[in-house]
């Protein structure tokens, strides 16, 4: 008896030294703080996770002294964006590299986490390449290969264009064209694992000195095995412009591969018109979306009157170009091509591509301002066909 009375005395001190414990981790934490305590953690842990599965395959890992030597204390920058900052760096070899320096991020890390991993599973000639990291505390940044003549956005809005700059010639937007859609046909198709990258747009295509184009930016990515076609995800993920209507609709389809297939699709619109596919400017919907306003003059076997296209041969670019990137913008994703499909396409003969039918989805209606909000409030315009 007098046993089991010591053994209920000791279980009952340890439970009121646990309650003690609680009570001052709680007073010490605020739930807040505790969560946000937590997440530091996981995010720190991804990172260490992901170094010890890829091991010496991993990019290199630098410490933010080494980040802030190279960058002569981030003296040049390059560009800046919702993500961060860009500076031209050098590597201890010479090598000239562009720090992109990420703002602290609600996502706690995992954005950089999934960039630093996909981007690791890749090499292709039209994918860039990550050289190293940091990730210390709250300090992440992401170190690339440099590319001289930035993104394609610089190079093909016309009200981007300084008076210095030339416009790229119709060759040139055509082996840029055909060099994304190897570089995406590669995350779709030559991978070990199948990667979305969810964020083709001109701003995330960088062009080195000879304006090959290497597709970067794998912050919204997403790694699936290669035998399955359709992906869960939570929300839609993305820039308006160039979203596929699957991504904030599940009524139209399913997520898939062919969801890049419609940015790429967009964004080779945008290098043939030479301005945003939507307008704020114009006046009705029917004038402001550059895809219908082009479909309707191939319909009518109308002149392009596309800027640049001085003869024949030029001319045929600027069509190849347009029929695959009408293909790809198709609304059922269903019918969409696969990129290496689109591939053929561009490579093709002219005679060989056929009219794709009319694209039926339109831009999202313009805000007050001209200005699009965000994917939850993004309307869906139907043409009367």
């Amino acid at each position: 008896m007098g046993r089991k009375l010591i053994i209920a005395a000791s279980a009952a001190g340890v439970g009121v030294l646990i309650i003690t414990i609680c009570c001052v981790i709680i007073r010490k934490f605020s739930p807040v703080n505790f969560l946000s305590c937590l997440r530091k953690t996981r995010g720190s842990r991804s990172i260490e996770v992901f170094l010890r599965n890829y091991g010496t395959l991993a990019p290199k890992r630098y410490s933010y002294s080494e980040l802030k030597k190279m960058t002569k204390t981030f003296k040049e920058k390059l560009g800046q964006g919702g993500y961060g900052s860009v500076f031209k760096g050098n590597l201890p070899d010479g090598r000239l590299v562009a720090v992109k320096v990420l703002k602290k991020s609600k996502s706690n890390g995992e954005e950089f986490v999934n960039e630093v991993s996909s981007i690791s599973q890749t090499s292709h000639v039209n994918i860039v390449t990550l050289l190293g990291f940091c990730f210390e505390g709250s300090k992440r940044a992401l170190i690339y290969e440099f590319m001289s003549n930035g993104s394609l956005d610089k190079h093909i809005y016309e009200e981007n264009l300084s008076k210095a700059d030339r416009q790229l010639g119709w060759e040139t937007l055509y082996q840029i064209a055909v060099g994304i859609a190897r570089g995406l046909e590669y995350l779709h198709r030559g991978c070990n694992t199948r990667i979305l990258h969810f964020d083709i747009k001109p701003h995330n295509i960088l062009l080195d000195e000879n304006f090959l184009p290497k597709i970067s930016d794998f912050g919204l990515a997403k790694i699936c095995p290669r035998k399955k076609s359709i992906v869960s995800m939570l929300g839609a993920r993305g820039t308006i412009g160039y979203i596929a209507p699957e991504v904030f609709c599940r009524n139209f389809g399913g997520v898939s591969h062919k969801s890049d297939v419609y940015s790429y699709g967009m964004l080779v619109l945008e290098m043939i018109g030479g301005r945003k596919n939507f307008c704020g400017g114009a006046g009705n919907t029917s004038e402001i979306y550059f895809p219908y306003w082009i479909y309707k003059r191939l319909e009518l076997g109308e002149k392009l009157g596309l800027r640049g296209t001085g003869n024949k041969v030029e001319e045929q670019i600027a069509r190849k170009m347009i029929l695959a990137s009408l293909w790809c913008i198709q609304t059922d994703p269903s019918n969409r091509p696969p990129m290496s499909r689109v591939v053929e396409m561009l490579q093709g003969s002219l005679e060989s591509l056929p009219i794709p039918p009319r694209p039926t989805l339109s831009s999202p209606p313009r805000s007050p301002h001209g200005s699009i909000s965000d994917s939850s409030s993004t309307a869906i315009i139907i043409h009367d066909l």
